[in-house]
């Protein structure tokens, strides 16, 4: 998906190295110098660029355009850079987010989303970048308009200083027409018929409307004087000229754009926070950290002296305190002969030894120009660099212009360049040492009989804020950010309890530690919290890796950590087993498998630990029979026999060496050992002590013979191990008297799968132990157990749905372990990646139960494809040529497909459209049978889920 941007024209040369981002993905220009073309005309000078860039006339990629080219009269601090490259502090309430992020990487996603759902006809999204914008609930379905705008419900009040949509009640989806800023009592006298909806900035443009935005853009005689490139384009406004002709009654009469079609669309959940002057980004920056107040959601420990403090890739010498009211500090030096007060924003500043004090509402921000100069440019709070300087309205500094001068003993004579208009007005001193920089700035914010400070003034030469912009030293600025980021990273580690570390994105972090060089952080003791514990070790393990030095130890720990947070109360409730069958008794247990239909991977720790999972998944029969079946009888002999019907093995356990033997690589009764030793036949897990199996047994009053058979090929998808293991867990719990119910023998699973070292979440053992089809979901914490919600079975069983469900065996396998490990790693590391896919996961678990509660059939099929589109996404290995070769066969007659579990091979589970589809489907893969045991196979709902009884 391409990138387009128009930025500050002195940002364009640099972006791509500061961003480090690929050429072929990004294009970025400016506006052309001294020319205003609007949104709509700046629109078209974009593409243009683009296209001749590409060298092309059309393209059929999608894109989002950012325009973030402005000069940022009322946000000084990152005009230099471009306010959409503005440093944003990390949510204290979010996981995997970046210590460098800004406002470009925070709004990207959004976006991209949104063009991901967008229909094929609409590729191109215009949006500003001077805001964040965000979606806390799934995006809806986008329909196929010219024109689709999103909106948000907001107090009237706010919309008068916004553009509008306005949409006639009975038709909220259409719009009726749009204003520009409106009053109050307009707003008021719409209200009675009209629905309205604040801007926000995104809007989706077909290619028919983009060509009408660009004609509209150009001169009507369509000449370019003079022979330059933009000559033949004039202002045009996306919003206030473009916007106001479209809808049912539009506001300008224009016959093209009235007849485009156009759809109003409000952002599920949205949030819009707006960084266009100084005062908004901290009002923006505090109302986003205090966004989330329950301390639960809040890792570290650290309470500010104020919430409207913030600090970012910067050493600060001086005690803030409660009266440092809106106060922003990056990238900058603060020494401890400094005094700081409210309504600050200090950017810039190198290292010094100043005496200097700030007083309320003035801000600092030093710019470097390169060969060892700097820009220094105090303004207001409030400053909006607008108007003549010699008027006495124009503010600077938040007092008059012309009481600063008086003050200074200057006149508007000293003043260089443009007098019409203080952005132009040359006031910046630029000096070349420290010494220089901060004598400047006393005299220039506190101390106006300064002699020292005025005498640099007046012998420096002096730059404009325009100037400034145009001829900052970005490299510079971002070396010395770059080199405080460097000192705070190890602050931040030796700090982890009151600091965001370890919620940030680890691998992110890993990265940036080989980057600079820095030592790995310490191992936590015994006594910091267990997550952080497993945090520190596998980004200890990480930063190892990419120094290529061993990292086993390290990630080995991580693994075994959680381990030890999943069966510490295992180890404190012990069991006792006794014999609770007659002596010629046997004890038969069985289980059907599931399918996932959506949530898959959110219930696996540590994901599920510290978010909570949600999934959608049936339990089901083949060919009429549960699958698993586990067979429990007394044995004469004090030992235990272990066999598996479909392995043809069998094996006789006589001590607890080798009983405990259960990570041994390949052997068929892993799962039984590990039942056994959870059932109380190991010291660790039983309540009594016993010299050997043998007494241990002997005391019990029989051997045990375990037979096992799984109707199943390995690496089916279908949850057989970890179902299978419930099955054990459950005949044993009933051989025993251990009195296990469904939850516990689950949440039994679950340990028995870390004895294992396999790993793996919890929703297989619900998934085949519980009956039917329901939602399940989970809270944070070890404690993993899952909240079930029934849902109705007609989708599945009613004569129309019924034989649409279809389950082919592909022949292809693939074992989950490799696969989950390297996920899990990911989790461990709070992948930004990866947590933001689960998180839609998570929400797609909740759409899916909704359609099935809805008995929407067609939806239900859209949302199983969607569950494979998002497996793929976290797993690129899940849809191996293979497997995609059979789903190319049979995909025009389904709904939806997918491969249960991790994918990669075992079944593929069908939605066709309708039952002659489904015979359909089962023609081709009958006929082209991919390999020799490749089959369908009768699935059916299961009513009981997992059942034990006796002979």
């Amino acid at each position: 998906m391409q990138k387009l941007l128009s930025l500050p024209p002195n940002l364009v040369s640099a972006f791509y190295e500061l961003e480090n981002v690929d050429r072929t993905e990004w294009f970025c220009t400016s506006d052309p110098v001294g020319m205003k073309l609007g949104s709509g005309g700046g629109t078209t000078w974009l593409l243009r660029e683009w296209y001749k860039n590409r060298k092309m006339e059309h393209s059929a990629e999608k894109r989002i355009l950012l325009h973030a080219g402005g000069q940022s009269r009322r946000l000084p601090g990152y005009a230099p850079s471009g306010k959409i490259l503005t440093p944003i502090p990390v949510f204290r309430w979010a996981r995997g987010q970046k210590l460098g992020q800004n406002l470009l990487s925070l709004q990207l996603p959004l976006y991209e989303k949104i063009m991901e759902r967008a229909p094929e006809n609409l590729r191109t999204l215009i949006a500003s970048g001077d805001v964040y914008i965000r979606a806390e609930k799934p995006l809806q379905e986008i329909p196929d308009a010219d024109v689709v705008c999103y909106g948000l419900w907001v107090d009237p009040l706010l919309a008068t200083h916004h553009g509008v949509f306005v949409s006639d009640r009975k038709h909220p989806e259409a719009l009726d027409f749009m204003l520009q800023k409106p009053s109050l009592e307009e707003l008021e006298n719409l209200s009675k018929t009209h629905l309205f909806l604040m801007d926000i900035g995104i809007w989706l443009l077909s290619d028919r409307a983009v060509e009408l935005l660009m004609k509209r853009s150009q001169k009507e005689d369509g000449a370019s004087e003079g022979g330059m490139p933009y000559a033949d384009l004039k202002y045009y406004d996306l919003y206030s000229d473009f916007g106001l002709s479209l809808g049912n009654h539009p506001r300008i009469a224009d016959e093209e754009l009235n007849s485009l079609s156009v759809a109003i669309l409000p952002l599920p959940g949205g949030e819009f926070y707006h960084y266009g002057t100084s005062r908004e980004l901290l009002s923006s920056t505090v109302t986003l950290q205090n966004k989330v107040y329950d301390q639960r959601q809040i890792m570290h420990r650290k309470v500010k002296p104020n919430p409207a403090i913030f600090v970012q890739n910067a050493e600060v010498k001086v005690q803030l305190s409660p009266k440092n009211d809106s106060l922003w500090i990056e990238n900058s030096f603060i020494g401890a002969s400094w005094t700081l007060g409210a309504r600050q924003i200090i950017t810039g500043v190198p290292e010094n030894d100043w005496m200097l004090a700030v007083p309320d509402g003035v801000c600092i921000d030093v710019v470097p120009l390169g060969d060892r100069r700097w820009a220094v440019r105090p303004y207001g709070f409030d400053d909006v660099f607008k108007g003549d300087i010699r008027d006495e309205k124009t503010l600077f500094l938040g007092v008059p212009f012309q009481t600063w001068l008086g003050e200074r003993g200057l006149t508007t004579e000293d003043i260089k360049g443009r007098k019409d208009d203080l952005q132009a007005a040359s006031i910046f001193p630029i000096v070349e040492d420290e010494a220089e920089m901060g004598q400047v700035l006393r005299w220039m914010v506190s101390e106006p009989a300064l002699e020292a400070g005025k005498s640099v003034w007046l012998k420096s030469g002096r730059l404009s804020a325009d100037e400034i912009s145009a001829q900052a030293d970005l490299r510079m600025l971002y070396a010395q950010r770059a080199n405080f980021c460097r000192g705070n990273w190890e602050v931040l580690a030796r700090n982890h309890e009151k600091s965001v570390f370890y919620q940030l994105d680890l691998a992110d972090v890993a990265g940036e530690f080989h980057k600079f060089g820095l030592r790995k952080p310490e191992v936590l003791p015994a006594d910091a919290p267990l997550m952080q514990r497993i945090h520190n070790r596998m980004l200890r393990a990480q930063v190892e890796k990419l120094n290529g030095e061993d990292f086993q130890v390290d990630e080995q720990a991580a693994f075994g950590l959680l381990r030890e947070g999943l069966l510490a109360d295992l180890y404190e409730r012990k069991s006792l087993p006794h014999l609770n069958v007659y002596s010629d008794q046997i004890v038969w247990g069985r289980s059907p498998v599931r399918i996932d239909m959506a949530g898959g991977w959110t219930d696996t720790p540590p994901y599920s630990l510290f978010a909570g999972g949600n999934v959608v998944n049936i339990a089901i029969e083949l060919n009429g029979q549960p699958p698993l079946q586990v067979y429990v009888k007394p044995c004469r002999e004090y030992r235990i026999v272990l066999r598996s019907i479909d392995m043809g093995a069998m094996e006789v356990v006589n001590t607890f060496e080798e009983l405990q033997d259960y990570c041994k690589v390949g052997s068929p009764f892993s799962i039984p050992k590990a039942a056994l030793a959870l059932a109380g036949f190991v010291p660790a897990f039983s309540e009594k002590n016993y010299p050997s199996l043998e007494k241990l047994l002997e005391a019990f009053g029989t051997g045990i013979e375990i037979t096992l058979l799984s109707a199943i090929p390995a690496g089916s998808g279908l949850g057989t191990s970890s179902i299978l293991a419930s099955t054990v867990l459950g005949s044993l719990s009933d051989f025993c008297g251990l009195m296990w119910d469904k939850n516990e023998i689950c949440r039994r699973t679950l340990a028995l799968e870390q004895l294992l070292t396999t790993g793996g979440g919890w929703q297989d053992q619900y998934g085949g132990v519980l009956q039917g089809i329901k939602l399940l979901q989970t809270e944070t914490g070890f404690a993993q157990q899952p909240l079930v919600r029934w849902l109705p079975e007609h989708l599945f069983t009613h004569p129309e749905y019924r034989d649409c469900h279809l389950l082919y065996y592909t022949g292809i396998t693939r074992t989950a372990k490799g696969i989950l490990a390297e996920i899990v790693r990911s989790m461990f590391l709070n992948s930004s990646l990866h947590l933001g896919l689960l998180e839609e996961m998570k929400a797609h678990a909740l759409d899916m139960a909704e359609a099935v509660q809805r008995n929407d059939f067609m939806g239900f099929g859209a949302l199983v494809g969607k569950t494979w589109a998002q497996n793929k996404a976290l797993d690129y290995g899940t849809n191996p040529p293979a497997v995609e070769a059979i789903i190319n066969q049979i995909k025009d007659y389904t709904l939806g497909y997918k491969l249960p579990g991790a994918g990669g091979g075992g079944y593929l589970y069908m939605v066709a459209k309708d039952p002659q589809a489904a015979v359909r489907i089962r023609e081709i893969l009958t006929q082209n049978a991919p390999n020799p045991r490749a089959r369908f196979v009768e699935m059916s709902l299961s009513d009981k889920g997992f059942q034990v009884s006796r002979s």
